[in-house]
């Protein structure tokens, strides 16, 4: 009887963004290793995100919150227990580094800039810049053959459950959804402006806020200051799951560059993108079937101002945001409505 073929271990304790992004290795080695079993390791609270995903035999969880470093070395021996045969890093920090360089696998594959990539037995260079897509980046660590026109998108497979959560509000035929925040000022799109938006839109079009708990005061602050019928505050009331079940009915969603971003792109929904301080050549645009990007006309000579976004405006004037303009965002739900009217 032939050996079982061994188990690969993909990394990706960052942010839920990225999390959902590493989900298109996922598609990759289930397309072209489908007898392999695969493992994910996440921070605490993203597995969530991969409940469901029926190409992944297990997930671990890196507690970082509470014992770091003695969870990092549990982790450790749980991954050299396991034997994997491959270990992959998709990170440039030294803890998920030092995972995969002392992990025992025979191949341990990571970006060169990682501190332990001297340990790798294969090392990518991540170029951020010029236009490359980081799930390109990323499937570069498993394949120098990465063909672009034929790029796995990333997938999320909401359950049941968050099907039957979003089922209600997905009833009422045509609808916008809207994800209005960011962890970072300068990528967000500012709460006047998001107001000027939703005055805008057709006052029979239901819109529905969406984001984490985090998120759900400054939602219900728009939605009180909007008094729009039909605007209904999800904020905190939706699992990420259930909220990108949603998204996938809406005719249009309005993003930032920020997770929800990546939670149309695992689910092909229909989004338009607006970039403030960042820009999509750093490699983290939108990938659904329909993606519409909107950003300053420019050009601006102070944009981008950094790759992660900052607390507030470098130089005050927030201009990069503040002069987008509302008939750029109707023009692309006028768009989108064509769009699936002659699809269907």
């Amino acid at each position: 009887m032939p050996d079982s073929p061994l188990a690969t271990l993909l990394l990706q304790t960052a942010f839920i963004g990225d999390v959902i992004l590493a989900t298109a290795l996922v598609e990759h080695l289930a397309l072209h290793a489908p007898h392999a079993p695969l493992d994910v390791l996440v921070r605490r609270g993203n597995e969530g995100l991969l409940a469901g995903n029926p190409h992944i035999r297990r997930v671990l969880v890196w507690d970082k919150k509470s014992r770091k470093y003695p969870n990092l070395l549990r982790l450790l021996g749980q991954i050299r227990r396991e034997r994997y045969g491959q270990v992959v890093t998709l990170q440039r920090f030294a803890s998920t580094g030092f995972l995969t360089a002392f992990s025992g696998a025979p191949v341990r594959a990571g970006f060169a800039e990682n501190p332990f990539s001297r340990f790798f037995t294969r090392r990518v260079p991540h170029v951020i810049g010029d236009g490359t897509h980081e799930v390109t980046r990323n499937l570069r660590l498993l394949t120098e053959a990465v063909c672009a026109p034929a790029l796995p998108r990333p997938r999320l497979y909401p359950t049941l459950a968050d099907e039957g959560a979003a089922a209600p509000y997905a009833a009422v035929g045509e609808y916008v959804c809207l994800a209005p925040t960011s962890v970072w000022f300068t990528k967000q799109y500012p709460e006047e402006k998001w107001l000027e938006l939703l005055a805008a839109l057709p006052a029979s079009l239901p819109v529905y806020l969406l984001g984490g708990p985090p998120d759900a005061a400054a939602c219900e602050r728009l939605a009180q200051a909007a008094a729009r019928p039909g605007l209904v505050n999800l904020s905190g009331k939706l699992s990420l799951l259930a909220s990108a079940a949603l998204m996938r009915g809406a005719v249009l969603n309005y993003v930032n560059d920020s997770a929800p971003l990546h939670l149309c792109s695992a689910t092909d929904a229909p989004v338009c993108t607006i970039f403030c301080s960042t820009v999509p050549a750093f490699g983290f645009g939108p990938l659904s079937t329909f993606s519409r990007i909107v950003e300053h006309p420019g050009p601006l000579a102070c944009r981008p101002c950094g790759l992660h976004g900052h607390a507030r405006c470098p130089l005050g004037h927030f201009r990069c945001a503040r002069e987008i303009e509302t008939p750029q965002l109707l023009a692309v739900l006028a768009e989108a409505r064509a769009w699936r009217a002659a699809a269907n």
